[in-house]
């Protein structure tokens, strides 16, 4: 593996003195403004040190709401299970991680149906286990997303939807007039020209 930028691990895999990149694995952070009754995602990646070596990890979740002092065990991944202890958050936690293998890089869980007890600060925990050759290595890594619930911005649109509809009727009601005092304009115009002109038709005879 290769440290990159931004302490991001970028792990590869090395054949005959040439590096290869099969896959890479990204530290990033969590977003943390979730939507009221909608759906988040509580991002959590840990990447391997070294790519090249077997591993199993499991993930537990946790969380401490806002205003309190601690954390309280509520999904847990292991042996590609789930497991969710927590009654607020029955059926409402899914696995985002890693699919389908048990050395677990992505930790990431999706909350649904945001609610506003959902405020506050959640705890993802990587344990992993390296086997090398002759022993096995063990390993974990924290990482904490403080989680914010907002409105919904439904107002906000619902509001510029209806001036934009507004403004249309505005135009096409201008548009309108426009076109009436064009066609009274013209109708004088041409009526003007046809009295003018009966006007020197009478005079000549």
């Amino acid at each position: 593996c290769k440290r990159g930028v931004h302490s991001h691990w970028i792990c590869c895999t090395y054949l005959s003195s040439a590096s290869l990149c099969h896959g890479a694995c990204v530290e990033v952070d969590s977003d943390t403004d979730a939507v009221v009754n909608e759906g988040f995602k509580l991002g959590c990646i840990s990447c391997k040190m070294r790519g090249e070596v077997p591993a199993e990890a499991t993930v537990e979740w946790s969380f401490m709401p806002k205003g309190e002092s601690e954390f309280t065990k509520i999904y847990s991944y292991e042996d590609l299970m789930s497991d969710i202890p927590d009654e607020r958050f029955y059926e409402r936690l899914d696995w985002n991680g890693s699919k389908k293998t048990k050395d677990l890089q992505d930790g990431s869980i999706y909350i649904l149906n945001v609610t506003w007890n959902d405020t506050g600060t959640y705890r993802c925990i990587f344990n992993r286990t390296l086997t090398f050759t002759s022993y096995e290595f063990h390993t974990n890594a924290t990482k904490i997303v403080q989680l914010n619930v907002v409105p919904r911005p439904a107002n906000r649109l619902g509001i510029a939807s209806i001036l934009s509809e507004v403004m249309m009727y505005v135009t096409i009601i201008g548009l309108q007039v426009w076109l009436v005092v064009e066609m009274i304009y013209c109708y004088r115009k041409i009526s003007a020209q046809g009295e003018e002109a009966l006007r020197e038709s009478a005079s000549l005879s």
